[in-house]
């Protein structure tokens, strides 16, 4: 089973452009990922995600909790993440959600080296088994996939 898997921070949304972002991070402020704007038409991703898997795809998160921490910051950050997720797709049920501690390699949570991964961060991609892409390509390449079935 084929899987697509997103980022979220800088990927779904504009995490970076939330003002002061990092020092609220550091202060152990989970607002930022709830701030944070999506980056592209969430109706129009809402719907190609909603057919692949319809027509058998996998749909996935992969994003990591703050790289400072403790434990009961990283269950705030879970929390948020997925209310955002829920506020920006909720017609979108996920297969898997995986947020993950800082660092850890996305690459282990793909299910097969057909799987598909949109992250910003170029050296996640380049560690990718699968096929990987920039934010920018989400759309172009899931009505792609949606056209292709």
């Amino acid at each position: 089973m084929k899987t697509i898997w997103f980022d979220m921070d800088g990927t779904l949304n504009k995490f970076y452009d939330v003002p002061n972002w990092l020092p609220k991070l550091r202060s152990f402020d989970p607002s930022p990922y709830a701030e944070a704007e999506v980056m592209h038409n969430m109706s129009l991703l809402a719907r190609y995600l909603n057919k692949l898997q319809k027509m058998g795809y996998h749909i996935g998160i992969i994003s990591w909790l703050s790289m400072n921490s403790t434990y009961e910051y990283d269950q705030a950050v879970r929390k948020v993440k997925e209310e955002w997720l829920h506020t920006h797709l909720s017609s979108v049920t996920f297969d898997y959600i995986h947020i993950t501690g800082y660092g850890f390699p996305k690459e282990r949570f793909a299910t097969s080296v057909t799987d598909i991964l949109f992250d910003d961060n170029e050296e996640i991609r380049n560690a990718w088994t699968g096929t990987a892409y920039e934010p920018d390509q989400i759309l172009s390449v899931l009505k792609k996939l949606a056209q292709s079935g």
